[in-house]
C-alpha cells in the first residue's frame, strides 16, 4: 500500500494540530486514517503515525530551544558541584528526565498491544470519553488550590512531580487520552499552575515522542519504504509546521482558560464515534 501525498499532507496537519493539545494526536489520526482508507492497524500505518511525531518534536525543540539549553547547563553544573545542585533548574531537568522513563518502559513492553487491540476505534472512543472526566477533576482540583493560594510555579517543581507525572503519562499510551491531557492533569492535581504544568508536559514531550518515532523507523524501516519515502518526509515537515503554531497557540491559551474547554469537544467526539460504530457507518479497525 503506497500512501499519496495529499494523504501525507493531511495526516501532517492533523499530527501537528493535535499532538500538544489535549485531545489525543493518535485519536484523530487513527479516525483520520479509517475515513481516508487506510488499514489502521497495518504496521506500516502505525509507525508512519509515530515517525510523523518528529515533525512536531523538531516544533517543540525550536520552540523550547533556550528553554533545553537552560536546563542542560544546569543539569551539568549540578553533576559538576554540590552548588549546582541548589538550583531549582537542575531539579527540573532530573524531573523530566525521570519522568520520561515510565512511558518509555511501558511502551516498549506493550508495543505489540498498543499498536494492535488498542487501535480500535471503540477504545479511542471510550478513552476520550473517560479521561475527559480526569481532565474535568483536574481542573476542579486546580481551581480549588488556586483560591487557596497554594499553586506552584515552574521553580518549585520536584523529582516527586516528574515521578508521579510521568507514570500518568503511561495511560497517554491508550489511544484517546492525550499525552498532554495526561501530563496536564496530573500536573495540575500536583498544585502546579496551568502554564507550569503545560510547559513540563511539552519538556516531557521530547524524550518520549524522539523515542517512539525513531525505534517506529528503525524497526519498521520496511513498512514506511512501502507507504513512500517521500510521503513520510512530507508529513513530517507539514506537522512540524502545524505544531510550531499550534504550540504558541496552546501556552497563551492556557495562561487564561481552563482546559475543561477541551473536554466538551473530546466527549462530543466520543459520542459521534460511538454512534457511528453502533451504526455500522465506520469499522472499529
Amino acid at each position: 500500500m503506497i500512501l499519496s501525498y495529499l494523504d501525507a499532507v493531511i495526516l501532517g496537519i492533523v499530527e501537528g494540530l493535535t499532538e500538544f493539545l489535549p485531545v489525543s494526536s493518535t485519536a484523530h489520526l487513527t479516525i483520520t486514517e479509517k475515513l481516508l482508507g487506510l488499514q489502521v492497524d497495518d504496521p506500516g500505518v502505525t509507525a508512519y503515525t509515530a515517525v510523523i511525531q518528529l515533525g512536531a518534536i523538531v516544533a517543540t525543540l525550536l520552540y523550547f530551544r533556550k528553554d533545553i539549553v537552560r536546563l542542560l547547563v544546569a543539569w551539568f553544573g549540578g553533576l559538576r558541584s554540590a552548588e549546582g545542585r541548589t538550583h531549582h533548574d537542575y531539579m527540573l531537568a532530573w524531573a523530566v528526565i525521570v519522568g520520561s522513563i515510565p512511558v518509555g518502559v511501558v511502551g516498549f513492553l506493550a508495543k505489540d498491544l498498543i499498536s494492535g487491540p488498542l487501535r480500535s476505534l471503540w477504545v479511542v472512543a471510550a478513552a476520550l470519553i473517560l479521561w475527559s472526566v480526569v481532565m474535568y477533576l483536574a481542573e476542579t482540583r486546580h481551581t480549588a488550590l488556586t483560591k487557596q493560594g497554594v499553586e506552584r510555579g515552574e521553580g518549585q517543581i520536584t523529582l516527586r512531580d516528574g515521578i508521579m507525572i510521568g507514570l500518568v503519562q503511561c495511560f497517554a499510551l491508550i489511544p484517546g487520552v492525550s499525552r498532554s491531557g495526561a501530563t496536564i492533569s496530573a500536573g495540575l492535581f500536583r498544585g502546579l499552575d496551568r502554564v507550569t504544568a503545560t510547559r513540563l508536559s511539552f519538556f516531557m514531550a521530547i524524550p518520549a515522542l524522539t523515542a517512539a518515532g525513531l525505534f517506529e523507523m528503525v524497526s519498521e524501516a520496511d513498512h514506511l519504504k512501502l507507504l513512500g519515502v517521500g510521503q513520510m518526509v512530507v508529513g513530517i515537515i507539514v506537522s512540524f509546521v502545524v505544531a510550531y503554531a499550534s504550540i504558541a497557540w496552546l501556552l497563551k491559551f492556557v495562561g487564561s482558560h481552563r482546559i475543561t474547554a477541551f473536554v466538551w469537544y473530546r466527549v462530543s467526539l466520543g459520542i459521534v464515534l460511538i454512534v457511528a460504530l453502533g451504526a455500522g457507518w465506520i469499522a472499529a479497525t
